[in-house]
């Protein structure tokens, strides 16, 4: 049996030397899909467990003290061993749902917070915190106040609303009454039972009279996956049922008072200094902050403040990880991620696709997933204008696509957006169905196409600029460089090419001939072989760089410069080098609307461009074509906070999660820096060989048969 340390340097049983760190043994298969959690929060390793297993482990780890946990804590004893219950933090996810990454954990080693009966980690940090500091309370007042700002709780799926949508008086003249859900541990833990809910509604009218009794029936209630306590007893006492899906914040904002058993929301209507009256021994109550209708518990025999309270819930006893590296992280962090997580979802309203490929209908559903469910696709525009007006969604299409249905609809039209790739996708080429780390989804046009208005420009011409946009702007631009990121991250890195240094040297990056940027974008230059042509004109003595686009070279699409062509234009034509390590040799880019120029702009190179790209026209490069559109100058960190901040959303490819567009310059720099393994390499492999059948046959076939979807 195992008694020793996290320190000790045991051997196994074929003498090799055993990890330091403690073993956690995890019975339950629902924590064991949380052992990267585990193994982060304890610094331990997870170990599997089964019930007869006699494998060497430090402690046990279970679901707090429900009845699933039963078997664990039994093994716990039976060994003499440490149990520790983990469960959902205070601040969780956005949606509920084990599917659901959760920021927000508990780790206590003497209890959990939720079972009166006996001790917990949480009434520790409580008593510890009635004498803390005034930085301390500041700190906790500080965050109490971000937590109220951003309406932030347990879950946040659920949208704001008036209190007219919730059938409530406006005003402070409203009582909640919290349900929950039959049979939680928390209610036994409280010590309470279903007769207690019904006297609080009893208590909660008498008590009240004159005003609005409100009855908050539970979400899981609502959706009908559990019962509650108080449905029945509201209707015949003919006080108000709240029965909708609500954040909470919108009642807590316009209560006088709220009446709860051991629901998580009396500790945040107390965190909001909102009267509460408790009539279970919840963790938040007994300590002077709550109307406490049960029996005592001697050991909470402190008398402590909010912020004490917000501050050992919060800070002490909850931790938190980043959802997209598992990294542990501050409260303050993981309450911005998460407003972040649950704006992007809000955000999100209900969407109609048109005509997309399988692979990229598959894409869109990360980024368009929200508060009106997964986006919904069908084969023709007329099929998503009427599922669009008849639900109020909004009609999203690839690329520059034209809907002549939706000009022709009769009003209100639903909104038209406009999807294609952004510009830090993926390591690997878009053409060979690699998924893409970003999007951009363009409500007024498409940024490639400088025919028509569009989201891109309208940002560049009218944001204001602040200082913490400007610095972040400035960190992204330096991490891009000094990590040698692009778009597509393709081709090695190469520290030096034999490129003279007494001549001007320019880069001609080429382009897919038929690409809509070249089509929308560049009227007078429209093939490479006449982009390195002028050039050469302009530039006689310059010494001329020609890459082709990764797509024209691995054969899926058009723009091969013949190469008579190439060898009298460009001196010399490089393939197989990474685009950042090309920039780094060169003094000056000219291109038709290659992102190129804006990757050489990110590095201070000098940009001429023959088309109209997004990144002209705003006095940062050499531009042969100009539209009025386009008058503001801007700084090149005001450009990258367009382009890179506040016109693309990202998604995690590793977690699937939305996320900001720092987690995928870090998560491409490390793809891109490891080296491919054996699988990824065949996969890479496999890959290409679809890609070329898919360009090269099935496309071309397709476009013939009027079957190409885009």
């Amino acid at each position: 049996m195992a008694q020793g340390g996290p320190d000790r340097n045991d051997e196994t049983a074929n003498g090799a030397t055993r990890s330091p760190r403690p073993r956690a043994g995890i019975l339950s298969s629902g924590v064991w899909e949380h052992r990267d959690a585990v193994a982060r929060l304890l610094a331990a390793d997870p170990l599997r467990l089964r019930p007869w297993s006699g494998a060497d482990v430090d402690l046990i780890v279970g679901w707090g003290h429900k009845p699933t946990a039963d078997a664990a804590r039994a093994l716990a004893k039976r060994r003499g061993l440490p149990y520790v219950a983990f469960e959902d933090g205070f601040l969780r996810s956005v949606r509920p749902g084990k599917h659901e990454p959760a920021l927000g954990w508990i780790v206590d080693r003497s209890g959990i917070y939720y079972d009166a009966s006996g001790p917990s980690d949480l009434e520790a940090a409580i008593r510890a915190r009635a004498g803390q500091s005034e930085a301390e309370a500041s700190r906790a007042r500080a965050a109490m106040a971000r937590l109220r700002e951003l309406r932030l709780s347990k879950y946040n799926h659920a949208p704001m609303r008036t209190l007219a949508e919730l059938g409530l008086p406006s005003g402070r003249d409203v009582v909640v009454v919290i349900d929950q859900t039959f049979g939680d541990a928390s209610v036994s833990g409280a010590g309470a039972d279903p007769s207690t809910f019904v006297a609080m509604l009893d208590a909660a009218i008498a008590e009240n009279p004159g005003r609005t009794i409100a009855v908050k029936v539970h979400p899981e209630a609502i959706s009908g996956v559990k019962r509650g306590h108080l449905v029945e007893a509201a209707r015949a006492r003919a006080v108000t049922l709240v029965d909708a899906d609500v954040n909470p914040w919108a009642l807590i904002e316009n209560a006088v008072a709220v009446y709860v058993v051991s629901s998580q929301f009396g500790l945040e209507a107390i965190s909001a200094g909102v009267p509460v009256v408790a009539f279970g021994a919840a963790a938040y109550a007994g300590w002077g902050l709550s109307d406490d209708r049960f029996v005592a518990v001697a050991r909470r025999d402190v008398t402590i403040d909010r912020e004490a309270l917000f501050a050992a819930a919060h800070l002490d006893y909850c931790r938190w990880i980043d959802p997209w590296f598992g990294d542990e992280i501050d409260f303050e962090t993981a309450v911005d991620q998460l407003a972040f997580l649950r704006d992007r979802f809000h955000a999100n309203r209900r969407t109609h696709c048109i005509g997309l490929s399988r692979w990229k209908a598959g894409v869109l559903g990360a980024y368009l997933d929200g508060v009106d469910g997964p986006p919904h696709f069908v084969k023709t525009a007329a099929e998503a204008i009427a599922a669009a007006r008849a639900d109020g969604g909004r009609v999203v299409v690839w690329g520059s696509g034209e809907i002549a249905d939706l000009a022709a609809a009769p009003e209100p039209k639903p909104g038209l957006i406009r999807a294609e790739d952004g510009f830090l996708r993926s390591v690997g080429l878009g053409a060979a169905f690699v998924t893409p780390a970003s999007l951009v989804f363009d409500d007024e046009g498409i940024y490639y196409d400088p025919r028509h208005p569009s989201a891109c420009e309208r940002l560049a011409r009218e944001t204001v600029f602040d200082a913490d946009l400007l610095a972040r702007a400035k960190r992204l631009r330096e991490t891009i460089v000094e990590r040698r990121l692009s778009k597509y991250n393709a081709g090695p890195d190469q520290p030096s090419l034999d490129f003279p240094t007494d001549r001007k040297r320019i880069l001609v990056p080429g382009q897919v001939e038929d690409d809509a940027s070249v089509r929308c974008g560049s009227p007078a230059v429209t093939t490479n072989a006449e982009l390195l042509r002028r050039v050469r004109e302009r530039w006689p003595e310059a010494f001329v760089v020609y890459k082709p686009h990764p797509d024209v070279q691995a054969g899926y699409r058009r723009g091969i410069v013949p190469k008579e062509l190439s060898d009298r234009w460009a001196d010399v034509v490089v393939t197989d080098v990474s685009m950042p390590s090309l920039l780094s040799m060169v003094d000056r880019v000219e291109t038709m609307t290659s992102l190129t120029g804006f990757e050489a702009l990110l590095r201070g190179l000098e940009v001429a461009t023959h088309g109209l790209p997004f990144y002209a026209g705003w006095g940062l490069t050499d531009d042969a074509l100009t539209t009025p559109r386009r008058g503001r100058v801007l700084t090149l960190d005001e450009l990258v906070a367009v382009a890179l901040i506040l016109y693309p959303r990202y998604v995690d490819p590793d977690t699937g999660l939305p996320c900001p567009v720092e987690t995928i310059v870090r998560r491409l720099a490390e793809r891109r820096e490891t080296p491919a393994s054996l699988g990824r390499r065949l996969a890479d492999a496999a890959r290409h060989g679809v890609a070329l059948a898919t360009h090269r046959v099935l496309f071309p076939l397709a476009r013939r048969l009027g079957l190409r979807r885009r």
